[in-house]
């Protein structure tokens, strides 16, 4: 109903705005599902099957889902904004936007200019000379090289314990073990790693030659386009205009994503999300009285470093404020030109090398965003305890003020929840509440944290994906991402519950005969809806931290006893199994 203050015509509009939006979560949501299948038998295929039957993988990727849906949706807004004339502009979004036409000039002249500059470096640094038998052989060596590298590597399974990796020395034991003369290195502590040095330099301009590519001709192209298609089933190049949103995005990430805010993100979103925030980090606070496997010293440890884990919303406030210059001083060294796209390539890589080489020796900035705005993910990290949640994610079916609050809970609090869950597994459970590699945790726990994991990798390592040949997944290899899964879906859904206990049940969605317990579970699932080409699978079954999206949703749910409830599962079908792994 619309109060006596708000001006009536508003009123109607904003209430006709949310009916309209809330109508429109109720087709999405029907459109995605596969109302033929058994949700206790396949709940994948129930809440995703319509989605997977409606979308076809682009031909310029290699994967589908929701958050390549997304993606694909921001670029659109990006280029607007990036074509958009500068008018009054500031001298940031000047600099984006010049950096994007130089980007879209391809011309014969801009190859020209990047192919001398190859050969110079090429003939100057490594004296190679034109015959052709001899770069053949000096690449043969750039790719030993290369292998004996990855051979050389821990193998991925092997790498989770991170204090087994992290060589921390003095520069005394430095100079001991590596023979260095005392005084070369001006270091406290360093970070040791073991290389060989014959064809180091060749190898660094070999990967300068495929990191620009894209600056190339047509014929170098091609050559990158049929190792695509061969090793992930990719069959075309994206639009250049793609490529250029991409690449001025990765290289001006405060400029375009204040370019987004301005253009899409919604006020309120910042302080609804924080409250999210607040209500999960709650319930992981509360949930930890249920933990049998962890004693009450490395409880109170806990409790202490999620109650310290701090948050960035959105976007950093200063790139909206037109009168404060720390935006435009991010990019004072940069002069972009129209027509020189590849001269405005080599002044970024000098602009990120320099700004890398300054915080060597500057006290670390808690505060800094290490993302940008219009970015379609979510992030913790482990060395800030830190949550990070650009204003790209903070949409639906993710987000949104008009969507009822068993969606947000099940989409935006879902992947609030397993971020924070990511400072409590097998990696982040490694540093402590300021983000220093400290074992807190006593022996009790830390044995039987192992113990509960083991069977966490066992349910993963028995999924077999028939897309990728029928290979098994990795249940070493995802123990991070599973366990963040698990407890992000779980305390999501304890904090829906409190929420609804308190402000009381929601009006149901009209067309859809589901609770909203259940909307939440389904919700969740379908952020999760995507496809794979069978060349991406075999690869990213073998190198993905993230188990395939079927087994994200069909492993963390056939661990939850609530699910089960709320669909009415019987014990004994696929998705209520008698035994189930929990570890948050």
């Amino acid at each position: 109903p619309c109060s006596k203050t708000h001006w009536l015509p508003f009123c109607f509009q904003s209430q006709f705005k949310g009916l309209a939006l809330a109508l429109g979560g109720t087709a999405r949501i029907i459109q995605n599902m596969d109302p033929t299948a058994e949700p206790c038998q396949n709940f994948y295929q129930y809440a995703c099957g319509g989605w997977l039957s409606r979308h076809v993988i682009p031909e310029t990727s290699s994967r589908y889902n929701i958050f390549d849906t997304l993606r694909d949706e921001l670029e659109i807004i990006l280029k607007g904004v990036l074509e958009t004339p500068e008018q009054e502009d500031r001298e940031a979004f000047q600099k984006a936007k010049m950096l994007y036409r130089s980007c879209m000039n391809e011309s014969e002249e801009a190859y020209f200019q990047y192919m001398v500059l190859i050969a110079k470096m090429i003939r100057e640094d490594m004296n190679m000379s034109k015959d052709d038998n001899f770069v053949q052989e000096e690449m043969r060596k750039v790719m030993e090289f290369e292998t004996d590298v990855a051979n050389a590597t821990v193998p991925t399974e092997e790498r989770h314990d991170v204090t087994l990796l992290y060589n921390k020395m003095t520069v005394a034991e430095l100079q001991e073990n590596s023979k260095l003369p005392r005084g070369v290195l001006n270091f406290k502590r360093v970070l040791v790693i073991k290389l060989c040095s014959d064809t180091i330099q060749n190898y660094l301009v070999w990967r300068l030659v495929l990191d620009r590519v894209s600056g190339l001709s047509r014929r170098f192209k091609e050559a990158r386009a049929n190792y695509r298609k061969a090793l992930y089933g990719m069959m075309l190049e994206e639009a250049r205009w793609r490529e250029c949103v991409s690449y001025v995005n990765t290289n001006m990430e405060n400029a375009v994503g204040a370019l987004y805010v301005r253009e899409t993100f919604a006020g309120k979103s910042k302080s609804m999300v924080r409250d999210l925030i607040e209500k999960i980090r709650e319930v992981f606070i509360e949930t930890l009285d249920e933990l049998q496997w962890m004693d009450e010293a490395s409880k109170g440890k806990a409790r202490e470093k999620v109650t310290a884990i701090r948050e960035q919303i959105g976007y950093p406030d200063y790139i909206l404020e037109g009168q404060n210059e720390k935006l435009d001083r991010e990019y004072t060294n940069l002069n972009f030109s129209e027509h020189e796209y590849f001269q405005n390539i080599l002044q970024n890589l000098q602009h990120g090398a320099q700004k890398s080489l300054r915080k060597l020796r500057e006290k670390v900035d808690q505060d800094l965003w290490l993302i940008g705005a219009a970015v379609v993910n979510a992030f913790y990290s482990p060395n800030r305890n830190q949550i990070v949640f650009p204003a790209g994610i903070l949409q639906p079916p993710f987000f949104s003020k008009h969507q009822p609050q068993a969606l947000n809970f099940g989409g935006i609090g879902m992947v609030i929840g397993h971020e924070i869950t990511h400072g409590f597994d097998d990696n982040g459970r490694n540093f402590d509440k300021e983000g220093n590699m400290f074992d807190w945790w006593s022996n009790f726990s830390a044995t039987h944290f192992k113990e509960q994991s083991r069977c966490m990798i066992y349910q993963y390592g028995n999924y077999t994906w028939e897309l990728a040949g029928g290979q098994n997944v990795s249940g070493i290899n995802t123990l991070g991402e599973n366990i963040a899964d698990n407890g992000g879906v779980r305390q999501a859904y304890k904090a829906y519950l409190k929420w609804v206990a308190k402000e009381g049940q929601e009006p149901r969605l009209p067309g859809l005969d589901l609770t909203h317990n259940q909307l939440f579970f389904l919700n969740f699932a379908q952020v999760w809806c995507g496809s794979y080409r069978p060349e991406y699978a075999s690869q990213s079954i073998k190198t993905d931290v993230h188990s395939p999206l079927k087994y994200r949703v069909m492993g963390s749910l056939q661990n939850f006893e609530a699910f089960s409830e709320v669909f009415h599962c019987k014990k004994g079908t696929a998705m209520h199994p008698t035994e189930k792994c929990r570890i948050w």
